[in-house]
């Protein structure tokens, strides 16, 4: 296991007052012990304890190898893998659980008595996680750096009288051009009165002269998640709708500008919505500012009005304000921004000034 990271979880589990832990989330035990397991409805469960005595709960159907500092316990479909941990639970003990444990296997704890009581201890793995070490700096970096050559890529493929959906589909094969393993997500491709509906879902809609187009798209590479949007238009672009992207423009760098260690989330938030506000369009910016991301495309935490959390070093989260004019136009622009020791680094490198697609015979 990576005991740097184990270790940052034991010393949150202490600050709770949490001497024993039962992690079920794949991504959290991939963090801890570097193997990736979807188990859907099968039992995959790290228990952590405060003396080290750590166990890794895997039926023998998963594909698992051998785990340093960590006995593993397998178990095959016809075993209860619940009852084989509450064997081990300290039963006088409270048990920190995660957000995302199965009812069933938290019922059938309950059931066997297996701890004094339980409590969801999420945040001591999702603190850790939410601040990134060098490691996952680097493949964040990475994954950012082939969407960024994808979406330029992508953007050369936009031609007169395509659906969205065949605009959506040309992205996965150019990201494993470009060594990705796939998608992140999947792509959101909006034209025109479409783009306002914010997280529209690519459709049959064909693409027509003066349309913005919306494309929110991310990568996944060696486990990490890329996520970024930029809005074209097509042919040409009217003067209202060049106000409404240079707003848009103008709030994403004024949130971008005052990121660094120490700020409020919700004061990072406020930099972009007043931009919005000022102009005009406050009641048409509809969503939070952004989300944490790493191993998982949306990771506890996020930007909004409501989180009063600081910013600290090693957060990685998205910077997306938008103006959404219904049956008229959308705009968002997404940037993935890293807090650094003294202010912020943009993953993100492609351009965000207003591009206007030309047009071109298909």
């Amino acid at each position: 296991m990576n005991k740097e990271r184990v270790n940052r979880v034991l010393d949150e589990m202490s600050r709770l007052g949490v001497e024993q832990m039962v992690i079920t989330d794949p991504y959290s035990i991939y963090y801890m012990a570097g193997h990736l397991e979807l188990p859907w409805e099968r039992f995959w469960a790290l228990y952590l304890r405060a003396d080290g005595k750590h166990k890794l709960y895997s039926n023998r159907l998963f594909s698992l190898d051998e785990v340093e500092d960590v006995e593993i316990v397998w178990y095959s479909d016809t075993e209860d893998g619940s009852e084989m941990l509450a064997q081990e639970v300290m039963h006088d003990k409270v048990l920190g659980i995660d957000k995302g444990m199965q009812a069933k296997f938290l019922l059938r704890l309950m059931e066997l008595h297996a701890a004094a009581d339980y409590k969801n201890a999420s945040v001591c793995v999702d603190d850790v996680r939410a601040s990134k070490d060098e490691e996952e700096k680097a493949l964040m970096r990475e994954a950012s750096r082939v969407n960024d050559v994808s979406m330029e890529e992508l953007k050369t493929r936009i031609k007169p009288g395509m659906t969205e959906l065949e605009l959506a589909g040309q992205l996965e094969a150019i990201y494993k051009s470009h060594g990705a393993q796939g998608h992140s997500f999947e792509p959101l491709v909006g034209f025109g009165e479409n783009a306002a509906r914010g997280h529209h879902g690519s459709g049959d809609t064909v693409l027509k002269d003066g349309d913005c187009i919306l494309i929110d798209v991310g990568c996944k590479k060696d486990h990490y998640c890329a996520d970024m949007t930029r809005t074209f238009f097509f042919g040409e672009v009217s003067e209202a709708h060049r106000k409404v992207y240079e707003t848009v423009l103008r709030a994403q760098l004024a949130a971008e500008a005052v990121i660094k260690p120490g700020i409020p989330l919700c004061d990072i938030d406020r930099a972009a919505r007043s931009v919005i506000e000022e102009a005009g369009y406050g009641p048409y910016f509809t969503h939070r500012l952004g989300h944490f991301i790493g191993s998982e495309v949306h990771e506890a935490g996020d930007v909004s009005a409501a989180n009063q959390r600081t910013a600290k070093p090693g957060m990685i989260f998205s910077i997306e304000p938008g103006i959404y004019l219904p049956d008229d136009v959308g705009v968002r622009i997404e940037d993935l921004v890293l807090v650094t020791e003294d202010g912020v680094e943009i993953l993100n490198h492609y351009t965000k000034e207003l591009q206007v697609i030309e047009k071109q015979e298909s």
